[in-house]
């Protein structure tokens, strides 16, 4: 709840920044600043900030804020656009006045309008992506088990994610890397995947290729899938270096540090050919007694406080109706 929350502030915060600019820069010319250009000259900054994070809407309005502003101060403080102590005269003053808001209004139109012309291709690149990850979805789908495990290990692995402070883009690759990180196991034998007895050390084998095997499937693909691919590649690695591959600690991507913890917990509270599933709290247990090993302190910590919050306890029902 607390990362959501925070997470909103600071897109709130976004717009609060723009008229203390705007306060800042007008406190800051009545007592520093001597020329008035160079105090329009400021003003510019606000419009600039608004068109590059909110786009043509927003960079026109907050022009047209600071043009009321200006027009509001020269009313009540004439005396600020003097030149050599003498005041100007009206006509010119406003002349000045509405040159520089009529140039101030069409740079935020125009920069708003790049912004967004900007925002739409990398909305297409987005949809494409997506179809891509659609089309993967369907090769997991396969089986059963795999795809039911992929979308819960993609909710665990969000929430953590939030507990560990990650902003949404970031957030969605993990969330992408959860979904595709068993889709190797397309490849793996079916009466292997689900062999009741021991694996033999052959068997165990050819299991931990899922990995590679996963990642050769979507490696062609470039863009924001390529961007995954270390965190599908690391998410049997262990932090002490144990796991699949050798690497350790900091070494394996947070993201898939965090994959790991979400990936055990659901394996752990699930039903297998091999074993019946344990209680949450005795997964809890598990992950916590394998903090510095396993896992991350720092990843079983957000784990942790996700688990006290009640926020790992998600209803899964969407995933019995994906199968009609």
């Amino acid at each position: 709840m607390w990362p959501r929350i925070i997470r909103q502030l600071q897109e709130a915060n976004k717009e609060l920044l723009l008229f203390f600019m705007m306060f800042t820069i007008l406190a800051a010319v009545n007592y520093l600043v001597a020329s008035d250009r160079m105090m329009l000259g400021f003003y510019v900054l606000p419009t600039v900030f608004s068109a590059y994070f909110y786009g043509r809407r927003h960079a026109t309005l907050t022009a047209l804020t600071s043009v009321l502003l200006v027009i509001l101060i020269v009313y009540f403080n004439p005396r600020l656009f003097a030149e050599g102590g003498q005041v100007r005269l009206i006509a010119e003053k406003w002349y000045d006045i509405t040159i520089w808001g009529g140039t101030l209004m069409v740079t935020a139109y125009a920069m708003g309008t790049l912004y967004e012309k900007d925002q739409g291709r990398i909305q297409e690149l987005r949809d494409a992506y997506r179809g891509v990850l659609s089309i993967l979805q369907q090769f997991i789908a396969q089986d059963e088990y795999t795809e039911r495990h992929s979308w819960r290990v993609r909710a665990y692995a969000a929430v953590i994610a939030e507990y560990m402070g990650f902003d949404s883009e970031r957030i969605e690759d993990v969330k992408d890397a959860s979904l595709l990180h068993d889709i190797g196991k397309i490849k793996t034998s079916r009466e292997l995947l689900y062999k009741a007895a021991r694996l033999t050390e052959s068997e165990y084998k050819e299991i931990k290729q899922h990995v590679e095997k996963g990642v050769h499937f979507i490696q062609p693909v470039r863009g924001r899938l390529e961007r995954i691919i270390p965190i599908i590649l690391a998410h049997h690695d262990k932090f002490d270096g144990s796991g699949y591959h050798p690497t350790q600690g900091e070494e394996i991507p947070l993201e898939a540090r965090i994959i790991s913890v979400a990936d055990v917990y659901d394996s752990m509270i699930s039903d297998r050919p091999y074993r019946k599933a344990m209680s949450p709290l005795d997964a809890k247990e598990n992950i916590t007694k394998g903090s510095g090993t396993d896992f991350d302190p720092a990843v079983v910590k957000a784990f942790l406080k996700a688990y006290q919050s009640g926020e790992l306890e998600i209803d899964f029902s969407f995933l019995e109706m994906r199968r009609y």
